[in-house]
């Protein structure tokens, strides 16, 4: 164990203190932060150009419906002007638009045409535009008194509350909302981790096979201590990245959310008045609140720390051996594709049992070793029986130790092994020695 130590801390100082991983660690946040915030900034800039759109209404009925927006000018022609003639002088014209019949009795005799690509904003604009006046055309052709103050009464919105019973008969509100949005991101979390740190132990076996150091570390350190070493270091420095990332990730957004947050709010105030936006707030942060008590945090983050530690010695045993038994990356294309398809498979069956957290594919796959870390941290947060995430427990701390068990006897060998691509019947056979 003593030894094992000694390769935990030179393989985990080694990689923090590299201006690489101090840079990506400070930079990633960032980039997270430009994502977020860089689409609401861009799309806030108006770029001051007005475009005109000419609108020819054969039926004299619509054309005054139309007003100005911030990008687009609505200019009525009341003299008859064809389509070729736009096509021939269409100069300070950016679109044309042509009512050619009633639209209640024809919906289609309405065509927007343009040189380019319609905006979205525009069509949309005279599909509500047309749309609202055409409902109100077809309800006042019922000739029923009030019929509008009619159909606002008769509109009715269901909020269905969801409570949860506790054990001690205590009635709490639950969402089921917020349960697939916190098992959504810890499987994230789980599938990312896997994913670098798996990659990260399988290039640092590589590198040192291919300078030929191993040979060196071999005849004072037993092949399994170094290979374990590697693990558990590799873990500790994508855990360590993680972690700063979304420490400094939540600082970026808090801070771009305030400011964000403060224009957004002024708008409110002038808009609707600052006492009924901030009436408004509070019981929705006290909803939030409220819906946030019904989970048990301490019994998820014990069960994400279970599954996460057996997840990753499972996946990083198996790219370790990986990597000791090849010497360059080509030659590790044929050995990742099963395992790049089976956290594929995990993450995907994930993703598909938030729907159905107690279906079969997520029942299933939350006892299969290879897809349980991440399809059972996406039913826990809806309270998985205890036999059932002890059963699963049980088979990834199994399969668990004994991926390390086979990757051990491939790793002792494959390190010494050069100039030779091993198929896999030689690995088979490396095994059994």
């Amino acid at each position: 164990m003593n030894k094992i130590g000694i390769v935990i801390k030179r393989e985990y100082l080694q990689r923090v203190t590299k201006k690489s991983f101090i840079i990506l660690t400070l930079l990633m946040p960032l980039i997270f932060a430009a994502l977020v915030f860089v689409p609401l900034w861009l799309a806030s800039i108006k770029s001051g150009e007005v475009f005109n759109v000419t609108i020819v209404d054969r039926t004299g009925k619509y054309a005054t419906l139309f007003k100005d927006m911030d990008s687009f000018h609505f200019q009525n022609i009341d003299r008859p002007i064809s389509l070729d003639n736009y096509k021939e002088n269409n100069s300070g014209i950016f679109a044309f638009l042509e009512i050619t019949d009633d639209l209640l009795k024809n919906p289609k005799a309405v065509m927007l045409y343009s040189e380019k690509q319609i905006p979205e904003d525009l069509k949309r604009e005279v599909n509500r535009t047309l749309s609202q006046y055409l409902e109100n055309e077809k309800r006042a052709s019922f000739n029923i008194p009030n019929l509008d103050e009619i159909i606002r009464n008769s509109r009715v919105s269901i909020d269905v509350q969801t409570i949860k019973w506790g054990k001690d008969g205590k009635a709490t509100e639950s969402s089921s909302g917020m349960a697939s949005a916190i098992g959504m991101m810890l499987t994230l979390i789980i599938f990312m981790f896997i994913m670098m740190s798996g990659a990260m132990v399988m290039q640092s076996v590589m590198e040192e096979k291919t300078n030929r150091i191993v040979e060196v570390m071999v005849s004072s350190v037993r092949p399994f201590d170094l290979m374990m070493g590697k693990i558990i270091s590799m873990g500790m420095v994508c855990l360590t990245q993680l972690l700063a990332w979304c420490l400094l990730t939540m600082v970026l957004v808090s801070v771009g959310g305030g400011i964000f947050g403060a224009q957004a709010s002024q708008n409110a105030m002038v808009m609707q008045g600052g006492m009924q936006s901030g009436m408004m707030a509070l019981p929705f942060a006290t909803g939030m609140l409220t819906k946030l008590s019904s989970f048990n945090f301490v019994e998820i983050v014990v069960y994400f720390v279970l599954f996460f530690i057996g997840g990753y010695i499972s996946y990083a045993s198996l790219y370790a051996a990986i990597g000791s038994a090849v010497d360059n990356p080509e030659d590790s294309q044929q050995f990742m594709m099963p395992m790049m398809l089976f956290m594929l498979f995990s993450f995907y069956a994930g993703i598909y049992s938030i729907q159905n957290p107690d279906g079969p594919l997520a029942f299933w796959c939350s006892f299969i070793p290879f897809t349980s870390p991440m399809v059972m941290m996406v039913r826990i947060p809806f309270e998985v029986p205890f036999r059932q995430v002890l059963l699963s427990l049980a088979l990834l701390y199994a399969s668990a130790v004994f991926f390390v068990w086979v990757s051990a006897k491939i790793y002792r060998v494959g390190i010494l092994m050069y100039g030779k691509k091993p198929s896999m019947k030689e690995i088979l056979r490396w095994i059994k020695y």
